[in-house]
Parts: C-alpha cells; structure tokens; sequence
C-alpha cells in the first residue's frame, strides 16, 4: 500500500521574490522613479526653477530699475553689509582720483543706513498687467544698496542681472521650442514618406549643417535693422536660433521614424484603412517624444550660450534692452576686468543655467529608459 506523503508547508516568499511590481506601474513613473535617483539632476532641476521663478518676479526682487544711472556710483564696489538692529548698509563717500582720473569711493559704518523690506521704487507691473510699485528691499536715499556692485554708469549690477534673466533664460526655451516643433514636423515627414521628399528635405539640411553654427547666426543677426523696438528684436533673435538649430534634430528624428515605418503595428495601421496623417500622429510622433524630450534638454543650454555670444559681440540684443550677453559687453576689455571684477557676475549666471540645465538633461535622457 502506497503512502502519501504531503509536502512540508514552506516559508512564505516574501515580495521581492514573488517579483517586483516593474510591469505593474505606468511608464510615467518608472521614468519618474529613475530620474529620482539621479540627485544631481534633481538639484539642477530645482536651481532652475528657482532661476525662473527670479526672473518671473525680478521686478519685485530688484531693488532698482535696470536702466537707471546714478553718476554718484560709477563703478562702485559691492556695498558693505553690518548689522546694526538689522541688516545695514555702510555709507560710501565718491572723490575723484587727480593722478588716474577715477572715482575712489571711501566706506563708513559709523551711520549705517537700515535696509527696509518691501519699500517703494520704481513702477512695474506684475505679469505686465498689475501695476506696483513695491519691492524686496531697499535704504532711504541718498544711500544706495548695491549688493554686486554698479557698472560705468552707476547702474545696478544685480538689478540688471536679474531683469537680463528675463531674457537670457526665456530665449532658449522659445528658441528651442520653436526648432522642435519645426523639426518634429520635417523630421517626420522625411522619415514616413521618403523618396523625392526625403532627398529634398536631406539636402537642405545638409546644406544648413554645412555652415558653421555661429557665423551663420552672426551673419543673419547682423542684418536686422538696429533701430527696431526691443521686443521685435526680441522675437526675430529668437526665430533665427530656431531657425538654424532644427536641421540636426530633424535628421535624428528621421531616423527614428524609418526604424518605426517598417514595424507591424504601423502596416497593421495602413490594412485597417488609416490615412497618412493619423498613422504619423498617433504612431510616428509619440514614439519619437522620449527623443525629443531629451534632445529639447540638452539644447536650451546651447541655444542660451548662443544668446549670449550674439549680444556679447553686439549683434544680438541691444540697449536698452537687458540681458546676460548685453552686460558682458561691459566686461570685453581686460582692464575693466582686473579693476572691477564684479562686471563678471552676469557670466557666472551664464554657467549656472547652462550647467543645471546639461545636469537635467542627462538626468531625463537615463530616465526616459527606465528598463535600463
């Protein structure tokens, strides 16, 4: 007679060897997991969004206007801060120097001037709507706070900074925003259709690729008129770094979109009677989104870079307008470097942005592979 024998009752597995729940969660949050543990990516995330929210609000933040002169402050230090019940500014006495012919400035702490928060200035209007005229901080006149010192014209380094942001920082999203919506489109096409329009499309953007970048943004930057109101200037400079940067991403897009032309899912798309506009929305571009998303990150800081250097040589934008690249100009000739140091504040912005934006942009093209 044969015995049965039961099998012994086990450990119960625990949840990591019943499996993980990777095939259980949303794509979205795999991506969002993965770029969560990039931590440098995060913190340029967050730098940046910090930067926007400053140039969204540097009206408020700044505690004079941008273009105003003060012939009593050319080229002054940065003001020395003590505390005195309070954060305090020291008094600066000007005289001009007989040998050099240069203003000399003389500090005093014996009578600090109180800095007073959210105090009256100059008008502005919140979201170009509100008017206001109240801001972060400021002293009573005829004291000043200059916190990164003035320029040759006595004007407020920092305020002007944080107005150039403004510029600077918007420019590279709507240049680049431009040149991925215009290489989405082309790329695409390219890709679906080949043939007669892939080689027409394929030689122009070969003949765009073949001129250096930074000429040819020099040279079509060059030919705007320079008597032009800033904001139009404003939106040419920035159609023309559109213009020139969608050539190389439209070519990556193309390939995307050949690799995926051959799949099944796409000629089970045509035998079911789709046309070629709802296969290249609903199957071509979403697959090719991930890229975009990527690429698009990798190339504001570019697109800023390029901002800066068209306005640094005079071509890009000009005064009164205000950005990082215009007040680089002040900072061209040696001289005024070694003397007056803090005219290089605006380029340290330069390579904060640029920086936390290549730190997010790597960390969105490891997270947009989250199976890797």
């Amino acid at each position: 007679m044969a015995i049965i024998q039961e099998p012994m009752p086990g450990p119960e597995a625990t949840p990591s060897e019943k499996g993980s729940d990777v095939g259980e969660i949303p794509q979205w949050r795999l991506m969002a997991r993965r770029f969560k543990q990039s931590k440098l990516a995060v913190a340029g995330g967050i730098v940046l969004l910090l930067m926007y929210f400053v140039a969204l609000f540097a009206p408020f933040l700044a505690p004079y206007d941008a273009n105003a002169v003060n012939s009593d402050r050319t080229n002054a230090a940065p003001t020395k801060m003590t505390w005195h019940g309070g954060p305090a500014v020291c008094q600066l006495k000007q005289t001009l120097n007989q040998d050099t012919f240069t203003w000399e400035y003389a500090t005093d702490c014996t009578n600090p001037a109180p800095v007073k928060w959210f105090v009256k200035g100059f008008e502005y209007k919140i979201f170009g709507l509100i008017p206001s005229t109240t801001h972060l901080f400021g002293v009573d006149k005829p004291n000043t706070v200059y916190l990164w010192g003035a320029d040759d014209q006595g004007r407020d380094i920092l305020s002007r900074t944080l107005a150039g942001s403004r510029v600077s920082l918007t420019i590279g999203l709507l240049g680049v925003g431009i040149g991925t919506a215009l290489a989405a489109v082309i790329g695409t096409i390219s890709g679906y259709f080949g043939g007669l329009v892939d080689n027409f499309l394929q030689r122009i953007i070969e003949i765009i690729l073949s001129v250096p970048t930074l000429p040819l943004w020099a040279t079509m930057a060059a030919v705007l008129p320079r008597d032009m109101t800033v904001t139009k200037r404003y939106l040419l400079i920035t159609l023309i770094l559109s213009l020139v940067a969608w050539a190389g991403l439209a070519r990556q897009v193309r390939g995307k979109v050949m690799a995926y032309a051959g799949s099944d899912y796409v000629a089970a798309a045509r035998a079911a009677g789709s046309g070629h506009a709802r296969i290249i929305l609903t199957h071509m571009v979403p697959n090719s989104v991930s890229h975009l998303v990527v690429v698009t990150m990798l190339a504001i800081p570019g697109t800023i870079i390029a901002e800066t250097s068209l306005s640094f040589l005079g071509i890009g934008m000009l005064p009164p307008a205000v950005s990082w690249g215009v007040l680089l100009q002040d900072a061209q000739k040696v001289q005024v470097v070694t003397q007056y140091p803090w005219m290089l504040i605006p380029a340290a912005a330069v390579v904060l942005a640029v920086t936390c934006y290549q730190l997010l942009g790597d960390g969105v093209r490891d997270a947009v592979d989250p199976y890797g």
